[in-house]
């Protein structure tokens, strides 16, 4: 693709996404089957409203079928994906009325467990690209005057061993991949697809009869997870990344009774001050929280120089610890950061807050915490 998009100063290339390539192989192999012509572009309207011209590539024949592919292409925001083939097999079939019957192949993955866009049993295929590959093949039959059956299957040879490197083996997706998109386009810096996987693995957790869930912004809450025990479990924890607002908005919106957030003090300071999306392009303010609770408290104007010079929140919190200010600083910490989750999850849930510093361990935890530790652990049984 040559279309562009600026982001931090930085001029990115726009990417289509697996469901695009899927919907191309797609109208090609039907259009090749339906013409008994051979072509060597494709061209396809996305839901973002951009048109690809892409090149069909391994076409092959049967005396019934076609089968060719669309290299992925993900832009300047490549995923494991990027350069993969992905094949449409397209087959005519006798039939009495028009139809058209979707499926996956090798390298597709299989949905095993509820609570996915598609119902265990079926491959995994979302909804966007189902209706574009739906879409396509209708039109390519009406060019064609066909009223008979199709039925396209979607394989992904590489697919097998890239599912290890995805969410899917965790969301019970077994196979291969997905094949994804809403738009159609892969936008470089996009946060979307990762909200979007955060709300797949939070709808799925309550599908699977947890009502309590436990929320960590990534690696360093697992590993603290280990380490804490009390019945918590590292497989029920979603990773939020830097969105905590957007985990909040979800389990609001999912039906959740209550989340657990356990997450490093040098991301989890930021939520004493509103700063729901803690990745340091949106907003830092780590040491300036630290500084003005510790100012409140009555701490000296050069602990405070101090603190504002630190580079880390452990480095501010050894100074604090020197002064006998730690723990009083950690609980109005703990205080603001229970007002603004609350005030984000609009009180629609029980909330708790749990941090921590990998040198000094638990720093504080809000009043919460013990009850929705049962609860989690009670999902667990």
């Amino acid at each position: 693709m040559e279309q562009f998009v600026y982001k931090n100063h930085k001029k990115l290339r726009y990417g289509y996404t697996t469901g695009s390539c899927a919907a191309a192989a797609s109208k090609a192999a039907a259009a090749m089957l339906l013409s008994g012509k051979e072509i060597s572009y494709v061209e396809l309207h996305t839901p973002k409203g951009i048109d690809l011209r892409l090149e069909v590539l391994d076409i092959s024949r049967e005396d019934n079928a076609v089968s060719c592919a669309i290299q992925k292409d993900g832009g300047d925001d490549p995923d494991v994906t990027n350069g993969i083939l992905i094949y449409a097999k397209v087959s005519r079939e006798p039939a009495d009325e028009a139809q058209i019957i979707i499926d996956g192949g090798i390298g597709v993955g299989r949905v095993t467990k509820p609570g996915l866009e598609q119902p265990v049993g079926a491959a995994a295929i979302n909804k966007v690209p189902r209706q574009m590959i739906r879409e396509n093949l209708e039109a390519v039959c009406e060019q064609y005057h066909y009223h008979g059956k199709l039925s396209v299957v979607i394989s992904i040879p590489s697919g097998v061993e890239l599912a290890a490197k995805t969410f899917n083996p965790r969301l019970g997706i077994v196979g291969g991949i997905s094949v994804l998109g809403t738009s159609g386009i892969v936008e470089p810096m996009s946060e979307q697809a990762l909200i979007d996987t955060i709300r797949v693995e939070m709808r799925q957790k309550l599908a699977n009869g947890m009502e309590y869930l436990l929320v960590v912004p990534g690696n360093y809450g697992i590993d603290f997870l280990d380490q804490y025990g009390h019945g918590l479990q590292l497989e029920d924890a979603v990773k939020c990344s830097n969105f905590v607002g957007e985990a909040l908005d979800a389990a609001v919106e999912f039906g959740a009774k209550g989340v657990l957030l356990v997450g490093h003090i040098g991301k989890f300071v930021k939520l004493a001050g509103g700063i729901m999306n803690t990745h340091s392009h949106n907003a830092d303010a780590r040491m300036e929280l630290l500084t003005v609770h510790a100012a409140l408290l009555g701490a000296p104007v050069e602990l405070l120089q101090k603190m504002m010079e630190c580079v880390t929140t452990d480095d501010a919190l050894k100074y604090l610890k020197e002064a006998d200010l730690m723990e009083p600083v950690m609980e109005r910490i703990m205080e603001k950061m229970e007002f603004y989750v609350n005030q984000r999850a609009q009180h629609q849930l029980e909330l708790g807050v749990i941090t921590f510093s990998n040198v000094f361990g638990i720093l504080g935890q809000t009043k919460n915490v013990p009850d929705l530790v049962k609860k989690i652990g009670r999902d667990k049984t």
